[in-house]
């Protein structure tokens, strides 16, 4: 337990010590004028209350990543603690609010518009395909986990379909409507739903005062049991699947915890609905923070049933071909809640991921209706060109929903490379604030802030390409070479950063003469 108190006393002084840094770096001014204010239109430019704010940032990012990715990720032992605190100081609060003073001082401009901006027109033609990919990956599946645990725990006589049929329905009506008048009002209660689940965990420990390993014992029993002394030991599974790396799969599994890309695509809608500057640290920096420590506290509960012999038994379940496998993250959330607490705050915290999951589906299909928007050039105040751009998006979802709902496997894979793009925006994107942080203070070294985080999710992105056996080509590669070649490119990203950075202020020094 000392590390999980330690864990979380470092998450809040990440957010009371290290973003004051990052604020005074990128001189946030809140005497300028924001895009709120500047031209509000009534439909996704709504100047809202910060609070309110806060809590529509908090539950749009939070999604069931920092649930149900956190007790995937806490499969690896406690190791998963230190990803979701230094990851979430160093890299995902700093990506979530820099991104986002960006799209404030670029008057609300999307996710894509950024990445063209500071890595080129290609990168920005690429990243809006890749980027409306991705929103429409996280519809399908924060229909599908809503509709399942619903299914699953309310009306098991319905057909599933049915829940399907009404979340897709609110999604439209959510995406359609201007921000403040369904979004601004009813996710601050589901926010507070949220973290009212996480704190009845906190409760939880309390008061069965749970034997939680510690993070040095724990990594040792894990090299150990290695015999080796392997720099990336491999997690002693419970299942008869192959050994899984911790590297990247655990960096890959944390994301919304620790860092996602999929943050950066909602700090816009935010962006737009801001009247101060000065707004900008509490709500994006702010709302990672407390992210992170929800993600720890599922983390913390999960590795206890885990470790624990009794309660590990209910962790497992038989699957089709009759091997022993472990249990996902949704159907974790129900055991952890149906073991701790009685019916009435079961339920609660089975309807907490449910919100989560539905709250992130609404406003991922409701950015990708924005980007689109954005490079097509299509006025957003008519509700009828609304429509127009929202069909095809919501047609391609209901797609992959339907194979994945239809098929035994086809959520799993849709759930992996969902979490793989992910990761993949977040580090485009960190390479993209980099290059803004040197044009913003060319003789200064703090882009070092963001080189260092994208020069880790490099490394880890790409690794999972040559290193994950179902995903990636690691079953051709051998796991060493795979980490070899990752590293090789890794090390290139850096080179044409370095030979960029030279060069931009080369011509900078002569421009100044």
């Amino acid at each position: 337990m000392i590390t999980f108190v330690i864990a979380v006393i470092l998450l809040l002084l990440g957010y009371f010590v290290y973003s004051r840094l990052v604020e005074r770096v990128l001189g946030v001014d809140g005497s300028r004028t924001t895009p709120a204010v500047a031209h509000p239109d009534g439909v996704d430019y709504v100047p809202m209350k910060p609070w309110r704010i806060f809590l529509i940032q908090f539950l749009n990012i939070a999604g069931v990543g920092p649930i149900c990715g956190a007790i995937m990720g806490a499969q690896f032992g406690t190791a998963s603690f230190l990803w979701i605190v230094f990851g979430c100081i160093f890299a995902g609060a700093v990506h979530d609010f820099i991104s986002g003073f960006i799209s404030i001082r670029q008057d609300g401009a999307s996710l894509p518009e950024i990445h063209g901006t500071y890595l080129g027109n290609g990168m920005k033609q690429f990243m809006r395909g890749f980027t409306v990919l991705l929103m429409i990956l996280v519809g399908a599946v924060f229909v599908n986990t809503p509709a399942v645990l619903l299914n699953q725990n309310f009306t098991p006589d319905w057909n599933i379909f049915i829940w399907v049929g009404i979340i897709f329905a609110y999604y439209l009506i959510a995406t359609m409507l201007p921000i403040d008048k369904l979004i601004g009002r009813i996710y601050p209660v589901f926010g507070l739903l949220l973290l009212g689940m996480a704190v009845a965990i906190v409760v939880a420990f309390i008061v069965y005062r749970p034997e939680l390993p510690e993070v040095w014992s724990d990594l040792s029993n894990q090299l150990n049991a290695r015999g080796d002394g392997a720099l990336f030991p491999l997690m002693q599974t419970r299942t008869h699947a192959p050994h899984t790396p911790l590297f990247p799969m655990m960096f890959i599994s944390i994301a919304c915890g620790a860092i996602s890309g999929f943050h950066a695509t909602q700090s816009p809608l935010m962006a737009r609905c801001m009247v101060n500057e000065k707004q900008a640290r509490p709500i994006f920096y702010g709302a990672m923070i407390t992210e992170g420590v929800v993600a720890l506290i599922w983390a913390a509960a999960a590795t206890v049933f885990y470790h624990d012999p009794v309660l590990a038994a209910k962790t497992m379940t038989v699957n089709a071909s009759g091997e022993t496998v472990l249990l996902g993250g949704n159907a974790m959330v129900g055991v952890i809640a149906s073991t701790w607490f009685p019916r009435v705050i079961a339920v609660i915290c089975i309807l907490g991921v449910i919100s989560a999951a539905v709250t992130s589906g609404d406003t991922a299909l409701r950015s990708a209706r924005l980007i689109v928007a954005d490079f097509m050039h299509v006025d957003q105040k008519p509700v009828g060109k609304r429509f127009l751009v929202a069909l095809p998006v919501f047609v391609i979802s209901a797609a992959l929903l339907v194979f994945s709902l239809a098929n035994p496997v086809g959520f799993d894979y849709i759930w992996r490379y969902f979490s793989w793009a992910n990761q993949v925006l977040a580090m485009v994107t960190l390479w993209a604030i980099t290059v803004f942080l040197v044009q913003h203070k060319p003789r200064s070294a703090w882009y070092l802030l963001t080189l260092l985080p994208a020069l880790f999710m490099s490394m880890v992105t790409i690794s999972f390409i040559f290193v994950a056996q179902k995903e990636g080509l690691g079953s051709f590669i051998p796991a060493t070479y795979g980490y070899i070649i990752a590293g090789g490119i890794t090390v290139f990203l850096w080179g044409l950063f370095v030979r960029w950075k030279a060069g931009y202020r080369k011509n900078t020094s002569l421009n100044n003469k």
